[in-house]
């Protein structure tokens, strides 16, 4: 089965609220292995909505929309679906009932307005709204199903999982379900890992293979259908098992996991701890450590040192040195490292030196240049990055590199590329 989604508002078109409505159904259709062809937002315009709905019915026999359904006059939504289901809407003195005893319950007074809601397609399969006034309702369009729920989320959601997607489900018994597999990388651009994992992109048609580019990194999705999740699960093993030969010093985790907490958990595993010099990352590194749940038991502490002054009064790092090398330069950088270590006892530290912009680079040091210094007790060494972008994109991608950095060092791998 192939569905639409339809979002209703003209509040989502002027940016005023975020369509999460269409992304969590999406998944939800997905689960259940109908294909979702597409999603679109359409303001509170009566014209407009039919030409949307009009056309999705067209093209899919399942249409959701979410939004337009409450009781003010810019919500036509139900006006719009009798017309093309070619039925007259049909006042439920029960539905009227209901809503005016949900006021009296809170205690509110009841907007003679609210009564539109009561108001269905005719022959319209009604859906409960057990958290708000606005009952949903699906309606036969042609030889499609429309299902019209509110906009509210936590409205939308409770109804869809009651009733439409049991009535949806029951249109395809024993249907196959999608499921898709999510592989995190970093430290590699999207160019090069398309040129590494073309062949397999291009080949495979089930799981298909989907790229995504993002400020931590770039995702590798796998989307397997199959008639069960373990059958689905086994087509995604394989071709995931291909791309970690192909990419196997990128791939840091899977589907929600973030650099930070698998960091957490490697130095945990270990028994590690560690400590934090940070300059042009001003303690974003520190801040995205300490955000994951436990990270006391192995982050020790995380020092700011912007100043050149503060450099040398908390990690030692002669004044000569900064000023003969330079306060972003792979010397300062271990120095850095160095002193945190021994200041904090952590098994394991880090510094950043850089310039983030936008003013202060040179053509010997432009905006952008980055030194990272790592110490341990087997030695220290630093290493050059080089961002672009605004001043906030430098500093997170210092911090995903820095964190990437450690991950590798720990791991025992190659600390770049």
């Amino acid at each position: 089965m192939n569905a639409e989604i339809v979002a209703i508002g003209t509040e989502l078109l002027l940016g005023q609220s975020v369509d999460t409505n269409s992304a969590w159904l999406a998944k939800e259709l997905a689960q259940m292995g109908i294909d979702l062809y597409s999603f679109q937002a359409v303001g509170d315009n009566e014209k407009r909505i039919e030409t949307a709905l009009k056309g999705a019915c067209e093209r899919c026999p399942i249409v959701l929309t979410t939004g337009g359904l409450g009781p003010t006059v810019d919500d036509v939504t139900r006006k719009v679906a009798a017309k093309l289901a070619g039925k007259t809407l049909v006042y439920h003195e029960n539905i009227a009932k209901e809503i005016e005893a949900r006021f009296n319950r809170m205690k509110l007074p009841f907007p003679k307005a609210n009564l539109n809601q009561a108001f269905i397609p005719q022959g319209a399969t009604i859906i409960p709204n057990p958290v708000g006034t606005a009952p949903g309702f699906i309606v036969k369009v042609g030889k499609g199903h429309l299902a019209c729920m509110p906009g509210v989320p936590a409205e939308m959601k409770a109804m869809f999982e009651a009733t439409v997607k049991p009535f949806l489900a029951g249109l395809n018994p024993g249907g196959s379900l999608i499921k898709s597999r999510v592989y995190r990388t970093t430290g590699i651009s999207e160019s090069h890992l398309n040129e590494i994992i073309r062949d397999i992109f291009e080949k495979s048609t089930n799981p298909t293979v989907g790229v995504l580019a993002h400020k931590e990194g770039v995702d590798v999705r796998l989307t397997a259908k199959a008639a069960t999740e373990q059958d689905a699960d086994k087509l995604l093993d394989g071709l995931g098992k291909n791309l970690t030969q192909l990419l196997p010093n990128y791939i840091y985790g899977l589907d929600q996991d973030d650099l930070e907490a698998i960091l957490g958990r490697i130095l945990m595993t270990r028994s590690l701890s560690l400590a934090l010099a940070e300059s042009c990352t001003g303690g974003l590194i520190a801040h995205r450590i300490t955000r994951v749940p436990g990270s006391s038991k192995y982050f020790k502490a995380g020092y700011v040192s912007y100043s050149n002054e503060a450099k040398t009064d908390l990690f030692g790092v002669d004044s000569y040195l900064i000023k003969s090398k330079g306060a972003v330069s792979p010397e300062v950088a271990v120095k850095m490292a160095e002193g945190a270590l021994k200041r904090s006892g952590a098994s394991l530290a880090l510094s950043t030196t850089g310039i983030a912009g936008p003013d202060g680079g040179s053509p010997e040091k432009p905006v952008g240049l980055v030194w990272m210094g790592i110490s341990d007790e087997s030695g220290s060494q630093a290493l050059e990055f080089r961002f672009f972008g605004s001043r906030d994109n430098i500093q997170f991608r210092a911090s995903q590199s820095a964190l990437e950095m450690l991950r590798r060092h720990v791991l025992g791998m190659s600390l770049k590329g």
